[in-house]
This record gives C-alpha cells, structure tokens and sequence, in this order.
C-alpha cells in the first residue's frame, strides 16, 4: 500500500539528504501533535565501517538525531502555523540510551511534541527496537526562526 500523500510531504519537510536522513517511513502523522516512523539499519552505512568493525552499531547519536528529525516533522507540519526556516536541534534533555540495533534492524520512533515558544519546540518520544524494546527514551528541543 503506498504511503498517504500527507505523510510523504512531511516526510519531504526534513531539510536533510538521503544520506544523513533516519527516517525510512512515516507510519502515523497527527500533524503539528505526534507521529510514528521506522528507519531499517541497512549495514552498508559508512559510519558502520568504524562504529564497531567487527561488531556494527548504531550509534546512539544517531538514534537522538532520528528522535529530532521526528521532531522536526511535528514543529514544520503544525496547522496554522508556517513552517521555521533553519530549523536545528538545539538541546538534548533526560536522553537514556537504553540498548542499540545492529545491521538488518529497524529503529521504531514516536514522537510528541509538547510545545512550542516562540521559534523553540520541545518534543518527547522514544525509540525502540523490532522486539518492542525501548531503546532510547528522552526529549529534544529544536529551533528556528520565523
């Protein structure tokens, strides 16, 4: 089934490249209030060749910039609301990486976003692993301007 074409055009809010965006699929989207992706681990990742060789992870800033591109989404697709120009993680509050994913994984984001002031949002949410495991859990705080 081919995603819904709201999820598409938040997913293309994230100002990243391919090659630095963790975010493979929207699954749910309540725009500006909360959502849910996925991000599969493929193994061919350049950063895997030196985080571990011999033994790949992901590695947890990695997952914390998956959370905050999830945020992303919520602070850009706000109704009513504009979307922020220059939009940047700017803090990383009560992040606990609580176990890690390996190549062939997928990562299982959800995200809320708490509130907004001014030109700052602040979104809470959790990550865990294809056994339903939390593996990340914590709030990121990301910024812009008008």
């Amino acid at each position: 089934m081919p995603p819904h074409a709201d999820l598409v055009q938040a997913l293309s809010s994230l100002p990243h490249g391919p090659e630095f965006r963790f975010i493979d699929e929207l699954t749910e989207l309540v725009p500006g209030v909360s959502g849910k992706a996925v991000w599969k681990l493929k193994g061919d990742e350049a950063f895997l060749r030196g985080h571990f060789p011999g033994a790949p992870l992901m590695p947890g800033v990695l997952m914390i910039e998956a959370l905050a591109q999830l945020g992303g989404i919520l602070v850009q697709t706000r109704p009513g609301e504009a979307p922020l120009k220059n939009l940047r993680l700017t803090a990383v509050r009560q992040i606990k990486i609580l176990g890690s994913i390996t190549p062939g994984q997928s990562i299982h984001l959800s995200g809320t976003l708490q509130g907004m002031l001014d030109t700052l949002g602040q979104v809470s949410g959790e990550i865990r692993d294809d056994a339903g495991n939390v593996i990340v859990t914590g709030a990121v705080t990301l910024a812009g301007e008008k």
